[in-house]
């Protein structure tokens, strides 16, 4: 006798194949009936839990952003030069990023569907970056510390290097950059970033 699961069980089980095919494909490459058929149950059945395909959408998003990091802890962890403080912040997001790459599929998605709620979501993942760098750029040049920096391009360009090396390790097959741990990459990549800014670099 096949036992049925429990309305929480088969949410979550709905949640976690959706993920995978929106991730896949994209929102608009997959219907209600395949996440249906993937779990084995009815589009009826699928939508007693979420009453359309937005709405399922939106639980996936969701269940990434309960799962967003707090930097906190990791601000007041160590040294507070900005170096040391951007370092452990983006060690900390790269970990939680690569343990779930279905994630970096659904944010390639989310900019070639054009959905400005959807995309609105995944800046928002990096918005504690652009802040504090933009924040931090602003005022070392009031202290007199730098010079010419633009703080939003800045942060733009951080942002891309990173988003760069996780789709490079986390999503292509292994590549010139093969025998470079993620960690390391990371490293050297803020290595470069603080040199362009001309900021002191503790290392930590």
């Amino acid at each position: 006798m096949v036992q049925r699961m429990k309305a929480a069980e088969r949410r979550a089980a709905i949640l976690a194949v959706a993920k995978v095919l929106f991730a896949d494909r994209g929102y608009h490459g997959v219907s209600v009936d395949e996440i249906a058929a993937r779990v084995a149950v009815s589009p009826a059945v699928l939508y007693r839990h979420f009453p359309s395909k937005q709405a399922l959408y939106e639980a996936v998003l969701n269940e990434i952003a309960c799962r967003r990091e707090s930097y906190v802890e990791t601000i007041v962890a160590g040294p507070d030069d900005f170096g040391s403080v951007l370092r452990r912040m983006t060690r900390l997001y790269v970990e939680s990023v690569a343990a779930d790459p279905d994630y970096l599929r659904m944010e390639l998605h989310s900019v070639l569907e054009g959905s400005d709620a959807v995309r609105a979501f995944f800046e928002n993942r990096w918005r504690p970056f652009a802040d504090f760098i933009e924040f931090s750029v602003a005022e070392m040049k009031r202290e007199g510390r730098l010079a010419g920096a633009n703080g939003r391009v800045a942060a733009l360009m951080f942002q891309g290097m990173v988003r760069e090396a996780l789709y490079s390790t986390c999503l292509h097959a292994p590549g010139r950059l093969a025998d470079m741990p993620l960690p390391t990459l990371v490293d050297s990549l803020i290595d470069l970033f603080l040199a362009a800014l001309g900021v002191e670099d503790r290392g930590t």
